[in-house]
């Protein structure tokens, strides 16, 4: 059974994250940090989940 405390105002799709839900797309942390690699950001792809924590297997 998945313990993961969904938060429902952080939706995530990447379930390589450790903090991703595994039976939803929701995140479990309380808030993230969003922050962007370029100096002046003009798309969503410039953009980086700053909260991402990569899953060990």
């Amino acid at each position: 059974m998945d313990s993961c405390k969904a938060n429902h105002s952080i939706e995530c799709t990447v379930q390589q994250c450790a903090n991703h839900c595994k039976t939803s797309n929701y995140c479990s942390l309380n808030c993230v940090r969003i922050g962007t690699h370029e100096g002046n950001p003009t798309m969503d792809q410039c953009t980086d989940c700053k909260s991402f924590v990569q899953k060990t297997m």
